[in-house]
């Protein structure tokens, strides 16, 4: 299975494909890492050091890949945070190339644009270019409740509500939905839920609500599902195999009372998950 993931990079912590890149290679998934900034951190510090590099730099690092021939059998292209419309262009061109080589590639967009706390903190054309022209151009998405609401245009928050969104964004053009925190008001204290919709399919699974937050879960989050999804086609199993493995690396990020993911020491809940947790089918 060969991956193209195109996202930031940082040397210290993990986020963006310093989060991605690693748990699918435990999954023995080759992976193309393809940079939209490279950072000493990040942002979440409040400072940091680095480039940012632009829309014709990820076009020509993607160049180099195809006249290798690397744009040939890839399984799944992989977005993240997209910083500004030319990187979001860069990253639809890279698709587009993608899909002549290997027509059934899957193009797996995590549309980063914010959280129900703090709003949207994405600029107004990154806003737009996700929702527009981004989203109807993916195969798969995986929003948190709150970014499901802004690209539907809905305000999503009991499980019938998030349901009814999770179609509509489907009818926008991506066929299979994994909301990444769904937070309904009558779920049992201390609990949070991912749920997926594929085909006629929609499953969700409920964790422990851990008492924290910690950059980059999102990204790793993304990448294991598609993954999974890509590899087997079934959403109850990636979904499943998700929750189980994100769970784990967050316990033992709790545990280290680390600010940054215990992600390497945390390498066998990805190649192999308790599967702890089971999806529960609601249609």
């Amino acid at each position: 299975m060969r991956v193209l993931s195109i996202q930031s990079s940082v040397s210290y912590g993990h986020v963006g494909n310093s989060a991605a890149v690693f748990p699918l290679q435990r999954l023995g998934i080759e992976v193309m890492p393809v940079f939209t900034v490279c950072f000493s951190n990040h942002t979440g510090y409040g400072s940091w050091r680095g480039p940012m590099l632009t829309g014709d730099d990820v076009r020509e690092i993607v160049t180099g890949i195809e006249e290798r021939g690397g744009l040939d059998g890839v399984d799944v292209v992989l977005s993240g945070y997209q910083g500004g419309d030319d990187i979001g262009d860069a990253i639809l061109d890279a698709v587009a190339r993608v899909k002549r080589r290997s027509p059934d590639a899957i193009y797996a967009c995590d549309p980063v644009l914010g959280n129900a706390k703090s709003g949207c903190h994405v600029a107004p054309e990154v806003q737009d270019l996700i929702r527009d022209r981004v989203v109807p151009r993916a195969d798969l998405i995986t929003p948190n409740q709150f970014e499901l609401g802004f690209i539907t245009g809905t305000s999503p928050d009991t499980l019938d509500s998030t349901l009814e969104a999770v179609d509509r964004a489907r009818e926008l053009g991506p066929s299979t939905v994994l909301v990444t925190s769904v937070e309904r008001p009558d779920r049992p204290d201390g609990t949070i839920e991912m749920l997926a919709a594929a085909g006629e399919e929609a499953w969700i699974v409920q964790t422990p609500h851990l008492p924290f937050t910690v950059n980059g879960s999102g990204d790793v989050t993304a990448a294991l599902f598609s993954a999974h999804f890509a590899r087997t086609g079934d959403a109850a199993d990636a979904l499943a195999r998700t929750a189980s493995s994100v769970f784990e690396l967050l316990e033992n990020t709790l545990a280290a009372e680390s600010r940054e993911l215990r992600l390497v020491e945390s390498q066998e809940a990805y190649a192999r998950p308790s599967m702890r947790f089971e999806p529960r089918r609601l249609r």
